[in-house]
């Protein structure tokens, strides 16, 4: 129940530029807007940073990729088949009734149905089971090495908890109730998409006792409410941070930010630092990129750092990296992938192509034009496919045209495609279990259509190996094979620095950052 005081506040603020009536109001422009407001559904990064504003995580990664107690702490039979978690005293949900072991029951259920690391734990467990009124199990039918990784996973799609007849509804299905018991409360008659969604702080929250790391540890919230505001136009979001208006800007444009630099009321600041990681999928069911010798020439083709800078422009904000895994993370290797990073692979890229005696059939690339972020790739990449001797056509169109075209796995002169270029953060990558293009499941799996059994058994090998040390050995041979493979092709990260006033402080850091509770205004 939001406080009497909370209902007669909101409902005089008429607008956004109206004088707040609250003493402590942080008003923010997120990076998107928020649509989409069931984070099991929805795999939107906007999503996930609401989840993270209304709903908690039974553990929670920090910044050394350590999984920490976060809503409860666990202990492990000595055989890896048993995990009993006890529940935080103190815990409610937002309409003040206790958290309960079959609330948490149900959450992981509904998640795991849908987050593609959370059905690979789901098809080792055997049983999930109250143990008493705090507690808790999860018996195993085989040990799974990374069941705790997967559950304080950072990113789309987070094991958020929820009560359990909301947990109940089916993961096909979107949710309706948005009671959780996180550090704010949703103000669903305030939400307008388009416009803006506002949160209170939850009052009944009780922090962890311990300083805040990643998601982990302490989420204390310094702000009444918080508001995000919808400003799709970045001039006119850069305006309203110079002039106060608004307190934060989550992704100010990149050539926008000297304006922002010579403000000494704005600070600049990487949130993220894992950042994203851009790349290049091929599509595995058509010519030329059914013969791997010719998807191994085009990545070959690559230089990083030639997209790097063409998106970013900046060269302390990228990274040229061969880590399938991410750069920064526990896998951050370059086995594979270090002539991609270092672009000293066109000369192999030309004798493959002779080797393969590639005809000429056409590259058709789907060149995004409305994304910045995803602007860029398709141009520098034509360039590079053509000086190895591709024959490139570009096909130019609007994001949502290039999704839906993606998902068409006929031949390029029939609606098909051959070459496309996306982004994911980092936090998204650092598993292979969950990383959206380590699948091998063919026509099953995700677009691209990668059709790779042994990839798929290494995986599996991966998910039931006994030690850290062995599942890292795996995942240096998941990622050979997948170069060898050419599975996709990373071109590299990049950060994208946020600009928030400068009487702001206690920003935590983190791959789903930004984080709202720790925030306050220097006094």
């Amino acid at each position: 129940m939001f406080k009497i005081k909370r209902l007669i506040a909101s409902a005089a603020l008429a607008s956004v530029t109206a004088a707040p009536l609250y003493a402590e109001t942080l008003r923010a422009v997120m990076h998107s807007d928020l649509r989409l407001t069931d984070p099991v559904m929805a795999s939107s990064y906007i999503t996930r940073d609401h989840g993270y504003m209304i709903y908690d995580t039974l553990v929670a990664m920090d910044e050394n990729s350590v999984v920490r107690p976060q809503m409860a702490d666990w202990s492990m039979s000595d055989d890896g088949l048993v995990y009993t978690f006890t529940l935080r005293d103190g815990l409610k949900w937002h309409d003040g009734t206790p958290v309960r072991p079959e609330d948490c029951i149900a959450s992981l259920k509904r998640w795991g149905s849908r987050d593609t690391m959370g059905r690979q734990m789901m098809s080792f467990v055997a049983s999930m089971e109250p143990v008493d009124e705090k507690s808790f199990r999860i018996v195993l039918s085989e040990p799974f090495g990374p069941l705790m990784d997967t559950i304080g996973k950072p990113s789309s799609l987070v094991p958020f908890m929820m009560p359990e007849r909301v947990a109940s509804t089916p993961a096909t299905e979107a949710i309706s109730d948005f009671t959780g018991s996180g550090p704010f409360e949703f103000v669903r008659d305030e939400f307008q998409p388009g416009v803006k969604a506002v949160y209170l702080k939850n009052e009944d929250y009780i922090p962890r006792n311990e300083p805040p790391s990643w998601g982990a540890g302490g989420k204390v919230v310094h702000f009444d409410r918080v508001e995000w505001i919808n400003m799709p136009d970045s001039q006119t979001a850069i305006n309203a941070l110079s002039s106060g208006e608004v307190d934060f800007l989550e992704a100010p444009m990149m050539d926008l930010l000297p304006i922002l630099e010579s403000n000494p009321e704005i600070t600049i600041k990487t949130l993220n630092p894992l950042g994203g990681q851009t790349l290049a999928r091929m599509n595995f069911l058509q010519p030329p990129f059914d013969d791997p010798r010719l998807r191994r020439a085009a990545a070959l083709s690559f230089k990083q750092e030639d997209f790097l800078l063409a998106l970013v422009g900046n060269p302390d904000l990228i990274t040229p990296c061969a880590a399938m895994m991410g750069c920064g993370t526990k896998m951050d290797f370059a086995v594979g992938g270090e002539k991609i990073a270092a672009g000293t692979g066109q000369e192999e890229a030309k004798a493959l192509l002779k080797e393969a005696g590639y005809d000429g059939t056409p590259v058709v690339i789907l060149q995004t034009t409305d994304v910045p972020v995803l602007k860029t790739q398709p141009v520098v990449a034509a360039d590079a496919l053509r000086a190895v001797g591709f024959n490139v056509t570009s096909l130019p169109m609007d994001w949502q045209s290039v999704a839906t075209r993606a998902r068409n796995k006929g031949p390029a002169d029939e609606g098909g495609w051959n070459i496309m270029f996306s982004y994911l953060g980092v936090a998204d990558v650092m598993n292979p279990l969950g990383h959206l293009f380590m699948d091998g499941n063919g026509e099953q799996g995700t677009f691209g259509w990668a059709d790779l059994p042994h990839l798929n058994e290494l995986r599996a090998e991966f998910a039931a190996a006994p030690t850290e040390e062995a599942r890292m050995a795996l995942a240096k041979e998941i990622q050979a094979y997948a170069y060898e493979q050419t599975t996709y092709v990373p071109l590299g990260q990049f950060v994208s620095p946020s600009a928030f006033r400068s009487d702001l402080e206690g920003f935590v850091t983190g791959p789903a950052a930004p984080y709202f509770w720790n925030v306050k205004r220097a006094r």
